[in-house]
């Protein structure tokens, strides 16, 4: 095995929408998934040989996963720090920002910058951590930033609204 230099910590900002999120996760794991597996994995050990029984092999590899599970999300939701109300400065770029971008071929983006724990592709959620985020973070509404891969956007527009 290589080795290989640790990744950096992500940020520990995060949402009251996306902790409220991870809790549930918490409290869906715990409490309702964890104790059917147990029982699953009680009902084919009952079975006899658990060498060759493929319900309780499968059982424990389970229980494992959610135990993993819950394991980081106590340890996450111990170390993140909720950020519920937007910054004093609202012309500038910081966490919960909803961003429009425009590109150098006219497209616009609507992008949210969120913790690495909420990451949405699907509603435009990125991590504050993200190449993109960090470029822009500090940044006021018309000013424009270079980016590697594409060009120069030009920020249209800062919200610290709710999303529509």
């Amino acid at each position: 095995m290589r080795w290989r230099p640790p990744t950096a910590a992500s940020s520990p900002y995060i949402t009251p929408e996306g902790a409220a999120a991870l809790r549930a996760e918490l409290d869906r794991l715990w409490r309702l998934e964890r104790p059917a597996v147990t029982r699953q994995v009680q009902a084919a050990a009952a079975n006899g040989d658990r060498s060759e029984n493929a319900d309780y092999l499968y059982g424990k590899r389970r229980l494992r996963e959610i135990d993993r599970r819950v394991r980081y999300l106590r340890h996450r939701l111990a170390a993140v720090v909720v950020v519920g109300a937007p910054p004093a400065d609202r012309a500038s770029i910081r966490f919960g920002a909803w961003l429009t971008l425009e590109t150098p071929t006219g497209a616009v983006h609507r992008y949210r910058l969120v913790g690495a724990d909420e990451i949405d592709p699907a509603r435009n959620w990125i991590s504050i951590d993200s190449p993109l985020a960090r470029a822009l973070l500090g940044r006021r509404r018309g000013e424009s930033v270079t980016l590697d891969s594409g060009g120069t956007w030009r920020i249209a527009a800062i919200d610290y609204q709710p999303a529509p």
